[in-house]
């Protein structure tokens, strides 16, 4: 799985415990849905799968998809299934997260070099070169997050009715997945957070910026979609054609 010319250990988590709510169906988490001729999830592991970078891929999904997981990548993609692990995830992203830190640490070789990447299951178009950035970010700066810069003007509004301010949108960017980390430095701040720093926090990134630590940016791509909505879907067949 992992290049020869890699040094350092790297692990993806693959964060799958999103629903199908917003898709318009409720009974399958969107991870599951098909995309082309295979699902949306198998898509984006094989996408990691195929790069060489990583020692290993988990796959985080809710405790009750635990086994179709299993069964969807052996089924669309039995040559890479037996290098992916599947376990459940947690009540929240955060929690997911570590939900992978813990299980990475238990079952693989971890040091002060080893970089964690986290991605979105339905962000199936990723590229080897997103992924090769955020490993480099990562060993060097210690945390990073995908973006593109706005191309829309962000107006925020605090009560919901009424703008509070219009931001530079030479200031601002849409944040993309990977998000990727010294493995140890995001145990030790997530580690540090207490109860209620952890239900307003529901991305690894923003716990870095609490704590006054530097995340870096890379660039992501506008093709690096997250497919949430019909309208996704729509985008998502014609990019693979189907």
């Amino acid at each position: 799985m992992k290049s020869a010319s890699r040094t350092g250990n790297a692990y993806v988590a693959i964060l799958a415990g999103g629903s199908g709510t917003r898709m318009g169906n409720p009974d399958k988490p969107k991870q599951f849905l098909m995309l082309g001729s295979k699902p949306i999830l198998v898509h984006t592991v094989e996408k990691f799968c195929v790069s060489g970078e990583f020692d290993a891929v988990l796959v985080l999904c809710p405790e009750t998809w635990v086994q179709q997981t299993k069964d969807l990548l052996a089924k669309y993609s039995p040559h890479y299934a037996q290098e992916v692990t599947v376990i459940a995830g947690g009540a929240t992203r955060n929690d997911t997260v570590t939900n992978a830190v813990s299980f990475i640490e238990d079952s693989f070789p971890v040091d002060d070099d080893t970089v964690l990447v986290t991605h979105d299951a339905v962000r199936p178009f990723v590229t080897h070169r997103i992924i090769a950035d955020n490993l480099e970010a990562a060993r060097t700066y210690g945390a990073c997050d995908t973006v593109i810069p706005a191309t829309d003007t962000i107006v925020e509004s605090v009560d919901a009715a009424t703008i509070s301010s219009i931001p530079n949108r030479r200031d601002l960017y849409q944040g993309q997945t990977p998000q990727s980390f010294n493995l140890l430095k995001l145990k030790g701040l997530m580690g540090s957070l207490s109860e209620e720093e952890k239900e307003l926090l529901t991305d690894a990134c923003k716990v870095f910026v609490l704590r006054g630590e530097k995340v870096s940016l890379v660039m992501g791509e506008p093709d690096n979609i997250k497919i949430t909505y019909p309208q996704d879907m729509r985008l998502a067949s014609a990019l693979v054609g189907a």
